[in-house]
């Protein structure tokens, strides 16, 4: 059992995008990706605000983000940088300098994710016996490899019925939990290579990555149509 003194919650954003320069900055339904990410954490009940920080580089994130008295990590101009990262202590670089034994990384791409699923990933972090913890989408579906072969066992069916097909969990890439010295050790949410962490399984109304311009307008689209229900 965890204890949350223990667990920092750390929101990594950077100017430099390749992608989507500035993204996170960007006018996003009357606001901006890294200031709604960082109103989901301090509006929950289960996070200290004084858990929370971003990693961060540039001048008009720091901004932001003294605007609603999260602490700040400087990050490292390689860390921000660099569009390669070749090992997780540079991409995560405070690892050994903020006085946490565990770390939760939220995205801020994805405005869809709500601060109550939020705490309920912290909340099965918490009671896990795992160091690593990972948000997933269930999937039951139909898969093909390179070649043309199926990879999705139909159980001898002779017609596709996704409902009887055993679900697959494909990444989010929106909540990830770890232990900070694994990190040291170059690994991450597990020792493992390629890792296996718990997965926790989020509603997939709730999910909707930003990486390009055109997500921007259907992304608004869909953030305001939650906003209000």
């Amino acid at each position: 059992m965890k204890s949350i003194k223990d667990v920092c919650f750390v929101i990594q954003a950077r100017l430099d995008s390749q992608r989507t320069p500035q993204k996170c900055i960007r006018p996003f339904a009357n606001s901006t990706l890294f200031n709604i990410g960082i109103e989901k954490l301090v509006e929950s009940s289960l996070i200290p605000n004084e858990n929370i920080y971003v990693s961060v580089y540039e001048q008009e994130l720091i901004d932001i983000a003294n605007e609603y008295g999260v602490n700040v990590y400087k990050r490292s101009y390689e860390s921000a940088f660099s569009h390669g990262w070749n090992t997780s202590q540079l991409l995560y670089e405070w690892y050994d300098k903020l006085p946490y034994k565990y770390v939760v990384l939220p995205s801020v791409c994805n405005p869809l994710m709500t601060t109550k699923t939020i705490d309920k990933f912290t909340e099965q972090y918490l009671s896990s016996e795992s160091d690593g913890l990972f948000a997933v989408l269930e999937r039951k579906q139909y898969y093909w490899d390179k070649n043309g072969n199926s990879i999705t066992d139909w159980q001898d069916r002779p017609i596709m019925n996704t409902s009887l097909v055993e679900p697959v969990y494909e990444a989010a890439h929106c909540l990830y939990a770890s232990k900070m010295d694994m990190i040291g050790d170059g690994h991450w949410m597990d020792t493992n290579s390629p890792p296996t962490p718990e997965l926790f399984v989020m509603e997939e109304s709730e999910f909707f990555d930003i990486d390009y311009s055109w997500q921007f307008e259907v992304g608004e689209v869909l953030y305001k149509r939650r906003k209000k229900e």
